[in-house]
């Protein structure tokens, strides 16, 4: 079990590439309710290594383990980390109808996974979100492909009557 992933070439569905896509092309980003929601925060590379580190143990076929790193931020943080790392306007930031459901905290703890394969993680949202905004920054065309065309109905569901 996961907490929340971020880094390049993440699907622009979700928040994190959406935030980062939105800004780029100075759009609004949308914000559930208050924006206080809390998510604990993993680069892709440090989950990828963490499923890696589980396959070189013997005995644990079976098991759960939960895969995170204590860097815990509200989406509002998140939101206002994206458009300080484009140097774009917190008025961008519209909040819009919270979503059913909406959890309000995510955040799992990972001594398990760190007391059998000594796994640590070596990414921090410090370095990673500002390195993630740089992708999307340079891989325009992949993500202006994928909004404008299959996600289009998506976004618009999801959106449009918030």
């Amino acid at each position: 079990r996961c907490s929340n992933n971020y880094g390049p070439n993440q699907y622009p569905e979700k928040m994190l590439p959406l935030f980062i896509t939105n800004a780029l092309e100075d759009k609004s980003l949308p914000v559930y309710g208050d924006g206080l929601n809390v998510r604990d925060w993993i680069h892709v590379e440090d989950h990828v290594r963490a499923l890696l580190s589980l396959m070189d143990v013997e005995g644990v076929e079976g098991e759960v383990f939960n895969v995170g790193t204590g860097e815990e931020r509200t989406i509002l943080e998140m939101a206002n980390a994206v458009l300080e790392c484009l140097d774009k306007p917190q008025d961008l930031i519209e909040k819009v109808r919270d979503r059913p459901g909406h959890v309000r905290r995510h955040a799992v703890s990972a001594e398990k996974l760190k007391a059998a394969t000594g796994w640590s993680p070596r990414w921090t949202l410090e370095r990673g979100l500002p390195e993630t905004v740089r992708w999307y920054e340079s891989h325009t065309d992949w993500w202006q492909r994928i909004k404008e065309g299959e996600y289009r109905e998506y976004y618009e569901k999801m959106y449009a009557s918030r």
